[in-house]
């Protein structure tokens, strides 16, 4: 069904109708709620290329991902994120976006993007400690929204991101609780914002109980079942090997526990191990009790809450900048249990 066989539909004319579902305040409350119910009864989907020539806007949002970081695209976690950013957009008449490029080439596929208004908006993913591409879409005035932040971005920007810190700091508390001293970490790149946040959450929870850290078991690196089993094979060598692992992510969780079933131990019995598990739908599971003790958060949902941020900002320039931060809740499951006797 298109505009005008809805709004003939409706007995409105096609201008009442528009103004109704892109929610023009002088349009009635009782008029909008009747064209929106008839548009989702009759499945109407808006024109985007010609709401596109009506408004001026190119009605699509953008998500670059450099080569550096082509991982992204396989890791669950950003395709969970994008099915949250997706359905938004789909909702509100915005296409995704998606450009893959060389590294080098970053700086000016955004010039090039805003100078050829491919997009109306864009969402930065993984974001550094000093992140370069904050200031650059300051410059261009293109609206941003981060996934995550940038601590040592000392401009104003709009973000949404996970306490890590805080996410970290409780797991640490929890496994300390549990009587574990020789806590492993196993984490992904530390110039990565996240890591080094929960990296300090940790610190900081071993600093809170008098526990000195030990650098022999912590590691960072790309966040794969390749690293957490290595991370955890080498340390597992040791004699004063570790008791507890705290891990960056769920992939890296399943290389742990096969470098532990690898050292004839039992996870949740001779090993803890606590993970970062973002809710994926892709590992979802029915069990009452889940195989892991986790910092959950839903990367879905945060999706969500970033697409809608940033098409608000788009649709009211000038706005307050959003920043949200989401908490993670602690689940206990079956892979941790009190410290082993000395």
């Amino acid at each position: 069904m298109n505009l005008k066989q809805l709004a003939e539909n409706l007995g409105l004319s096609q201008t009442t109708v528009s103004r109704a579902l892109n929610g023009y305040p002088e349009v009635s409350e009782s008029t909008r709620m009747r064209v929106m119910q008839a548009a989702e009864q009759f499945n109407y989907r808006p024109n985007t290329k010609a709401k596109g020539l009506a408004t001026g806007r190119a009605m699509a949002i953008g998500h670059v991902i450099a080569t550096s970081g082509q991982n992204e695209l396989v890791n669950p976690v950003f395709a969970d994120f994008l099915a949250g950013a997706g359905e938004t957009y789909s909702r509100n008449g915005y296409d995704l976006f998606l450009s893959i490029i060389a590294d080098e080439e970053e700086a000016r596929v955004y010039r090039d993007l805003k100078a050829k208004g491919t997009i109306d908006g864009i969402i930065i993913h993984a974001p550094r400690m000093n992140d370069l591409r904050i200031p650059l879409l300051q410059q261009l005035e293109m609206p941003f929204l981060v996934h995550g932040r940038s601590s040592r971005e000392a401009n104003n920007y709009a973000w949404v991101d996970v306490n890590n810190r805080q996410a970290f700091e409780r797991a640490t508390e929890f496994l300390l609780d549990l009587g574990h001293r020789d806590i492993a970490l196993v984490n992904g790149h530390e110039y990565m914002d996240f890591a080094q946040q929960r990296r300090t959450g940790y610190l900081n929870a071993l600093k809170s109980r008098g526990v000195s850290p030990n650098g022999d078991i912590m590691a960072s690196d790309e966040m794969t079942e390749a690293h957490g089993y290595n991370s955890a094979k080498r340390m597992l060598s040791d004699k004063n090997r570790p008791t507890a692992f705290l891990v960056s992510s769920m992939i890296i969780a399943f290389g742990v526990r096969r470098a532990i079933q690898e050292a004839g131990l039992t996870m949740g019995r001779d090993i803890s191990v606590v993970t970062h598990d973002d809710v994926l739908s892709y590992f979802g599971t029915k069990d009452d009790v889940p195989v892991f003790t986790a910092t959950r958060s839903s990367v879905k949902e945060a999706g969500r809450i970033s697409a809608e941020s940033l098409l608000d900002m788009i649709n009211t320039p000038g706005m307050e900048l959003p920043q949200r931060l989401l908490e993670a809740q602690l689940v206990i499951g079956r892979s941790t249990a009190p410290a082993p006797a000395s």
